[in-house]
C-alpha cells in the first residue's frame, strides 16, 4: 500500500460516519425540525419542508460537473468542500430571519448535498479503487442507513436543549470539527493499487463497454431512467408512508411502529448484499431491488394483515437500490469514466427525487391513497420490465468482442 494511505476499511469507516451526519442534517432534517421552525417563525410547514426539495434540485443540477471534477482531481477536494458547504448552509438556516433567506441557505446546503452525499462519494470511491470499489460502496451504504436512527433522536434532544437555531449551529460545527477532518484523512495519499479480484460468474462482465457507441448511450439512458423512477417512487413512499399506513386501517401509533421497520429492513438487505454481492453481477442487485419494491407496493394495496411484510420487502428493495446505483455503472462503464458518468446519471434522479413528494401529495389529494398506490405500483412494474431489458442489453454488449 502506498505510503500515507490506509486500507479501504478505514476509508469506509471515516466516510460512513460523515454520511450519517450529512444525510441526517440535510435529507432527514425536516422530519424533526420542521415543526419547531414553523411554531417559532410562523412560516408555512410546506415551505419549510420544501427546503429539502431546493437542496436536492441544486444537488442534481450540479452533479454532472461534480462527477467531472472528481474524475479529474479525485474525491478529496470535492468531499472536503462538501463539509464546508454543509456548515455554511446550516449556519445560514440557523440565522435565517426570513423565508427567502431560509431558501437561500438551502441552496448552499444543496451544494453540499451535490458534493457530499452518496453519488459524489460513490464517484470518489470509484476513482480511488477502480473496479475494487464495489465492496467499499456497498459497505458505505450500511452507514447511511443509520442516518435517521442516529440524527432524529439527536435532533430532538438538541431542539429541547438549544432550540432549532442552536441545533443548526451544532450540526454546522460538527461538519467543521468532525466531518471535514474525517474526509481529509479518509482520502489522503495516492490511491492504493486495486487488489486482484476473481472474475464474476458471467463472461466478460467486469469489462467496461467500449467508449461512446449507440449501444452504450442507450444503456446509459435506460439506466438513468430506471434509477430516476426508483428514486421518485422511493421519495414519495418515504415522505408519505405514515399517511399510507393509516389509510390502510392502522391508527397513528401502529403506523409509526410499522414504519420503524423501514430502517432495519434497509440495513438488513444491505448486509446480505455486502456478504454475497461479490458473487454476482450488480445488474442482479438492481433486478432484485426493483422487484422487491414492486412486490412491496402491490402488497400495500392488499390486506392490512400483511402490511408488515409489505413494508419490509419494499424497504429491502429500496435499501439495495442505492447499492445498485453505485456499483452497476462502475461494472458497466469501467473505472476510468465512472466519476463523470456517475454525475450524469445522478442528475435526473436527484431532480425527480426533489419533485416527487409534492407530486405524491397532489396524487393523494386528487386520486386518494388506493389509486395513488396502484399508480406507483404500475410505475414499479414498468421499472421491473425496464431493468430486465437493461440486464439483457448489458449481458449482450459485454459478451461481444
Amino acid at each position: 500500500m502506498p505510503a500515507g494511505t490506509h486500507s479501504p476499511f478505514i476509508t469506509v469507516i471515516c466516510l460512513g460516519a460523515v454520511q450519517i451526519l450529512a444525510w441526517g442534517s440535510s435529507f432527514y432534517f425536516p422530519a424533526v425540525l420542521a415543526a419547531p421552525i414553523a411554531a417559532d417563525t410562523g412560516w408555512p410547514l410546506s415551505a419549510i419542508v420544501g427546503g429539502v426539495s431546493v437542496g436536492l434540485l441544486v444537488g442534481g443540477l450540479i452533479s454532472p460537473r461534480i462527477g467531472a471534477l472528481i474524475g479529474t482531481h479525485g474525491g478529496r477536494p470535492v468531499l472536503a468542500a462538501s463539509s464546508l458547504l454543509f456548515a455554511a448552509g446550516l449556519a445560514g438556516i440557523g440565522l435565517a430571519p426570513s423565508l427567502a433567506f431560509y431558501f437561500a441557505a438551502w441552496v448552499v446546503v444543496g451544494l453540499g448535498m451535490g458534493t457530499g452525499l452518496y453519488d459524489a462519494v460513490f464517484a470518489a470511491l470509484g476513482k480511488r479503487y477502480g473496479q475494487a470499489a464495489r465492496g467499499p460502496i456497498t459497505q458505505l451504504t450500511l452507514f447511511g442507513g443509520f442516518a435517521s436512527t442516529v440524527c432524529w433522536p439527536l435532533s430532538a434532544f438538541l431542539v429541547e436543549a438549544v432550540g432549532w437555531r442552536g441545533t443548526c449551529f451544532v450540526y454546522a460545527a460538527l461538519h467543521l470539527a468532525l466531518a471535514l477532518p474525517l474526509q481529509l484523512y479518509a482520502m489522503r495519499g495516492p490511491a492504493p493499487a486495486a487488489p486482484e479480484e476473481p472474475p464474476l460468474p458471467l463472461r466478460a462482465e467486469t469489462d467496461a463497454l467500449p467508449s461512446a457507441t449507440h449501444r452504450e448511450t442507450a444503456i446509459l439512458v435506460l439506466l438513468a431512467l430506471i434509477l430516476s423512477i426508483a428514486a421518485g417512487i422511493g421519495s414519495i413512499i418515504v415522505v408519505h408512508l405514515l399517511i399510507v399506513l393509516q389509510a390502510r386501517g392502522l391508527d397513528f401509533a401502529a403506523a409509526v411502529a410499522l414504519g420503524m421497520l423501514f430502517g432495519p429492513a434497509q440495513i438488513a438487505a444491505r448486509v446480505v448484499e455486502s456478504l454475497f454481492g461479490a458473487r454476482y453481477h450488480p445488474r442482479f442487485t438492481l433486478i432484485a431491488s426493483v422487484a422487491l419494491m414492486a412486490i412491496g407496493l402491490l402488497l400495500l394495496t392488499s390486506a392490512p394483515a400483511i402490511l408488515a411484510v409489505a413494508v419490509i420487502l419494499y424497504a429491502a428493495g429500496y435499501g439495495i437500490s442505492w447499492i445498485a446505483r453505485g456499483t452497476l455503472p462502475l461494472a458497466i462503464f469501467g473505472a476510468a469514466r465512472y466519476p463523470a458518468l456517475m454525475g450524469r446519471i445522478a442528475m435526473p434522479s436527484l431532480i425527480v427525487q426533489a419533485l416527487a413528494p409534492a407530486a405524491g401529495a397532489v396524487a393523494i389529494e386528487h386520486l386518494g391513497i388506493p389509486a395513488t398506490l396502484m399508480l406507483l405500483s404500475a410505475f414499479a412494474l414498468l421499472n421491473v420490465a425496464l431493468t430486465v431489458a437493461l440486464s439483457l442489453r448489458v449481458a449482450s454488449a459485454q459478451s461481444r468482442p
